[in-house]
């Protein structure tokens, strides 16, 4: 895919994915007007809501943290070289996986979605390539721990590269033909499809379920949130 295609699909129109995502949490906030229905019958309208089944919940998916089936699957639609991305991931994220992952309540999901230019597109293709070595959440890590408060960090390949060797990454040719493989673009811009497709417009964007958490917010929300959405899973 040439430079201009990749930027035609990741340019998404600011005010359509406003539209949608205004229609988007239009209906979601609709739906849950009616919440003093009995909890059997929040667990039914959840299982029959499209946004539900976004989780691919694939045993053994390297983009993911926690069980396939646990009740609440939170997708992160994220970008490399967002800082309030890298501070979820330093400051929430730890505690979301202590109180919830490892009990198996909680799955992550990661999602690609670049939208900061072609080094973020990048960095997504240096994610992948990590993961097919079994490194991507070190990746990750070590990319946003480095992170600034502000602005977007600078990732060239050979920053891409560094961070692999820093994970523990030893067969670098195989990332960086991994990075370069055509199937790691298409995962990228599927994920990207599938966010822009349900309204999201800026990183990082949250689906639990089927409720939308949007940016880095305080732990609390994100905690009142994935217990709501057990109660009414269960």
């Amino acid at each position: 895919m040439s430079g201009a295609g990749k930027k035609k699909w990741l340019n998404v129109t600011a005010v359509v994915l406003a539209v949608v995502a205004a229609f988007l949490l239009g209906t979601m906030l609709t739906s849950r007007g009616s919440s003093d229905q009995a909890a059997p019958q929040q667990a039914e309208k959840q299982q029959e809501s499209p946004l539900v089944k976004l989780a691919r919940r694939t045993p053994g998916d390297p983009l993911a943290i926690g069980k396939p089936d646990a009740p609440v699957v939170m997708l992160n639609y994220s970008d490399y070289r967002c800082p309030f991305c890298a501070k979820f991931t330093r400051d929430i994220e730890p505690e979301l996986i202590k109180r919830y992952v490892e009990s198996g309540v909680l799955r992550i999901e990661w999602r690609d979605f670049p939208i900061f230019g072609e080094e973020s597109l990048a960095a997504a293709k240096a994610g992948r390539a990590a993961a097919a070595q079994g490194k991507f959440w070190e990746y990750v890590g070590a990319i946003y721990q480095d992170a600034p408060e502000k602005g977007h960090p600078s990732l060239p390949h050979d920053e891409l590269v560094g961070y692999a060797q820093r994970v523990g990454i030893t067969d670098i040719a195989k990332f960086e033909a991994d990075m370069n493989d055509p199937a790691t673009l298409e995962a990228i811009r599927a994920d990207a499809i599938e966010g822009s497709q349900i309204g999201v417009s800026s990183t990082p964007t949250f689906l639990v379920n089927d409720e939308p958490i949007l940016g880095a917010q305080p732990l609390d929300q994100f905690v009142q949130t994935i217990e709501r959405v057990e109660a009414a899973a269960r």
